[in-house]
């Protein structure tokens, strides 16, 4: 896999840290590009570095900057925690520990005005995240393509329905990642392809029996 200057420096952004900062301003923008509209509310915890550090590197600004849709560049962030409730995020913010999680991770409870979301993220080091949980599912997703999470039960033919409709629609899938619980249990199957897949084909997706759930997320 090929390394750039700028995967190592990171993004331009307010500072001033890049995985304190840029990468927790990236999580609030996938929230809110998962629920595809203005986020409502948001309870979010900060776990290991995230939570002893937080004040200090402005990851609470960063974070609520991201759900109302600033860029990691974006002057308003450092004023993001005062333009939150005009711009109509209400939010809460609160410190937890798990050993178990990243040290840069954070979890969000967020609501927009038609759908709720459940997300656990890290920030893994110069500006690079990973969403780790997704409605209580585990994933592993960074976010750097278009990608299509499809949440569903572990039973034989969903992949070749998935890949039938993707055929159908002329989507070519670049990657493939499934994850299963336990046998005949529930299912997680990530595509990630060359352009972002249109709602229509989503749609038809959610359709197929046996998928429980589907989430879009268009790389940035």
């Amino acid at each position: 896999m090929a390394v750039g200057m700028f995967d190592m420096l990171g993004p331009i952004t307010v500072g001033p840290s890049s995985s304190h900062t840029a990468g927790a301003v990236r999580i609030g923008l996938a929230c809110r590009s998962i629920l595809k509209e203005d986020v409502k509310k948001a309870k979010i915890t900060f776990y290991g570095s995230f939570a002893t550090t937080y004040k200090g590197h402005g990851t609470d600004k960063a974070v609520v900057g991201g759900l109302l849709g600033f860029g990691t560049s974006d002057l308003r962030v450092r004023d993001s925690l005062r333009l939150a409730p005009e711009m109509g995020l209400e939010f809460s913010i609160r410190t937890d520990d798990n050993p178990r999680y990243h040290p840069n991770t954070v979890y969000i409870e967020a609501e927009s005005e038609h759908s709720q979301l459940t997300l656990r993220a890290s920030s893994i080091g110069g500006g690079a995240i990973r969403l780790t949980e997704i409605n209580g599912f585990e994933v592993s997703v960074n976010c750097s393509a278009d990608t299509v999470i499809v949440f569903g039960r572990d039973v034989i033919g969903v992949f070749y329905s998935i890949a039938g409709v993707m055929k159908e629609a002329n989507y070519n899938i670049a990657t493939i990642y499934l994850n299963r619980e336990h046998r005949a249990g529930g299912t997680v199957i990530i595509l990630e392809t060359d352009v972002p897949v249109d709602s229509g084909t989503l749609e038809k997706i959610q359709a197929l029996e046996n998928v429980i759930g589907v989430v879009a997320i268009e790389k940035f």
